[in-house]
């Protein structure tokens, strides 16, 4: 029988985990460093290659100031409670997306400013001029922001790409937005309506309401999909999965309702990956139908576009 002493145990360090640290150790070294968040997500869809960026993020306060507005408050602080969300403060996203179609670099959408959404692309692998198509899903302020830099084109080398109904529209607002971002590259902008192609796999969906003219982009290659729904659902639970609360930043909020349902059954039927511009970063997930109150369910990617 082998008898091994303490005194061998401490030697050979097997006696370790029975040792306890006194008192006077010395304190972890490494200073908090706050939260933090993926700048970006790539993925396939057949033979395009997709990645979202995050182009910003902030919290807003009175999340019923903007979501469920006509609901009762009780009935939004039970759907906010069972969801595990604040009815003092929302986090918002705004998530760019590219797509590589192997011959030409799509940007929907370019952010609230063009330092953040450049920033983004580089941290992401790209640069700005090698953007070739910049295509605006409608005409908001956190979608156009990104456009022009200090007077002068963001994205150099590109054609730009809108909705007619939704250019007619802000063309004949003053806007000041608009008249900065857009208007100086009105010669340089080709217009789509529902069911015209952008590029190849990449059709354009009219879905009106959230703006007179807000669109929804289908990609299709090698037999695999994905929907860009843009803004027309702007949170998982106070919006998707209750298409009929009313959203203050929605337009014509009944157009917008319809738009919701009719974009989302599809997704569903079609079992489609999505992005949304304000999903929780990195704003990929499919969606589902819903149980109870909910009629939908937004359902966060989880591994499963990694192949």
């Amino acid at each position: 029988m082998i008898r091994t002493s303490r005194r061998t145990l401490l030697a050979t360090g097997l006696a370790a985990p029975f040792v306890t640290l006194g008192a006077t150790s010395a304190p972890a070294g490494a200073p908090m460093l706050g939260a933090s968040a993926p700048s970006h997500r790539r993925f396939s869809i057949g033979d395009f290659e997709v990645t979202t960026i995050l182009g910003g993020t902030t919290p807003r306060e009175n999340p019923q100031g903007i979501f469920g507005m006509s609901v009762d408050p009780a009935e939004f602080e039970q759907v906010s409670r069972d969801n595990f969300l604040s009815t003092e403060q929302s986090q918002f996203f705004f998530t760019p997306t590219l797509v590589n179609t192997g011959a030409e670099l799509i940007l929907f959408d370019t952010g609230l400013n063009a330092a953040a959404t450049t920033q983004a692309l580089q941290g992401a692998g790209y640069t700005a001029d090698q953007v070739d198509v910049v295509v605006l899903t409608h005409m908001h302020g956190d979608h156009i922001g990104g456009l022009m830099s200090d007077g002068a084109p963001t994205f150099t080398n590109a054609r730009y790409v809108a909705g007619q109904v939704e250019y007619d529209h802000w063309a004949g607002q003053s806007n000041d937005g608009f008249e900065a971002n857009v208007r100086p590259l009105s010669e340089q902008m080709t217009f789509v309506g529902d069911g015209d192609d952008v590029v190849t796999g990449v059709t354009g969906m009219a879905a009106f309401g959230h703006t007179p003219g807000h669109m929804v982009y289908r990609l299709d290659s090698a037999g695999e999909g994905l929907v860009i729904f843009a803004d027309l659902a702007n949170h998982p639970v106070w919006s998707l999965a209750r298409p009929d609360w009313e959203v203050r930043f929605d337009a014509d909020k009944e157009a917008a309702a319809m738009a919701r349902r009719s974009v989302l059954d599809m997704i569903v039927a079609d079992r489609l990956p999505a992005v949304g511009y304000h999903m929780p970063f990195p704003a990929v997930g499919y969606v589902d139908v819903g149980t109870g109150d909910a009629a939908y369910r937004w359902v966060p990617e989880a591994g499963q576009l990694m192949g």
